[in-house]
């Protein structure tokens, strides 16, 4: 691995580990076993540093998703994709917070938008088969913030003090926001 990509990796291990707050050029250095002036030389700054990892990040999360994503039927798609979406941030919760952080402070962050509109993708696949219930944008808001909410019970726990959510917290979060957006199946005759 050479020093850019040793550098970039010490930083994401520092999100994960520590989060956006408590963010250290010098860990970063003494993990990566560089001198500061290595960094500066690589990134420019710690901003640099942190938005080239941030940038990181957000790919490794894209691609998680577009890997993920083996389903033909959009909204077994959608539902796989909020799945995926919330064990990113179980997995991660302190770099799924520098993340979600960094996008709040205006960050444009390509990989960011390409994961909205792949939910926007998504949606409108829904929508072209007539089983969606509501607009694209209004449904795409209503499957992201659901996912965030979820998402952000995994880094808030500490805070809150208590255990991450139970997978049935999960599956509630996400029935309600899929029910809110999907014209109900039919049902078939009863006997």
């Amino acid at each position: 691995m050479d020093t850019y990509q040793t550098l970039l990796h010490a930083a994401l291990q520092v999100l994960d580990e520590d989060g956006g707050a408590q963010f250290s050029t010098r860990r970063i250095c003494s993990i990566a076993n560089v001198t500061a002036p290595t960094l500066y030389h690589h990134f420019g700054s710690a901003d640099g540093l942190l938005s080239a990892a941030m940038a990181e990040a957000f790919a490794q999360f894209l691609a998680s998703k577009k890997a993920a994503n083996s389903a033909t039927d959009p909204v077994t798609a959608l539902r796989e994709g909020w799945d995926n979406y919330v064990a990113f941030a179980a997995a991660r919760p302190r770099l799924y917070a520098a993340m979600m952080g960094r996008v709040l402070d205006g960050a444009d962050v390509a990989a960011a938008e390409q994961g909205f509109a792949l939910l926007i993708e998504r949606l409108a696949a829904i929508d072209a088969q007539g089983r969606l219930a509501t607009d694209v944008k209004t449904a795409a808001d209503l499957m992201w913030s659901s996912a965030n909410a979820a998402s952000l019970l995994y880094a808030t726990a500490r805070l809150r003090k208590t255990a991450p959510p139970s997978a049935a917290v999960l599956e509630r979060i996400r029935a309600d926001a899929l029910r809110s957006i999907l014209i109900p199946e039919a049902k078939g005759p009863t006997s």
